[in-house]
């Protein structure tokens, strides 16, 4: 009896400890080309009559050179821009890059709401959360490099379990 009890308790302890890490390992999606680490491609679920929708990501060059960002495409949207938003004196703007995201040797970028991201325009049958939408991004050095982006809540931040990496 005393050896079921003490069996049950650790039992319970174990689950009890390892219940934020259950869903880590479905949620955390990273993809590698070379020197480059893409954490974490997302975007937000959009109605299927949405004019666009956006990607978000963290994009770490591990190596010695440096790489570009130059392009990104989808089958799932007309066409996808690089895009970044500012806020000058008081208004927010949004513009296409021209000539990419310089990513420095030993750094990182961060596409984040309110920042650099890529713009999806004329994304195709909404994407549902939970799904993934394909892109595939295109590097000065690195090539082009499918990932997936994952589709979060419409209001979603970057802060749920899966941003942070």
């Amino acid at each position: 009896m005393r050896r079921t009890f003490l069996r049950a308790v650790l039992m319970t302890g174990a689950a009890f400890v390892s219940l934020p890490f259950l869903g880590a390992p479905l949620a955390a999606h990273d993809f590698r080309a070379g020197d480059l680490v893409i954490d974490h491609p997302w975007t937000r679920a959009v109605g299927a009559s949405a004019p666009t929708a956006a990607g978000y990501m963290v994009i770490r060059n591990t190596g010695a050179a440096p790489d570009r960002l130059v392009a990104a495409e989808t089958p799932r949207a007309a066409r996808v821009e690089l895009h970044e938003m500012s806020v000058t004196d008081g208004i927010m703007r949004m513009r296409p890059i021209a000539g990419g995201i310089a990513l420095p040797p030993g750094g990182e970028v961060r596409l984040a709401p309110g920042g650099l991201h890529l713009m999806l325009i004329g994304p195709q049958g909404g994407f549902e959360q939970g799904a993934r939408v394909p892109v595939t991004l295109v590097f000065e050095r690195a090539g082009r490099v499918a990932v997936e982006l994952a589709v979060d809540a419409p209001g979603a931040r970057g802060t749920g379990p899966h941003q942070g990496h």
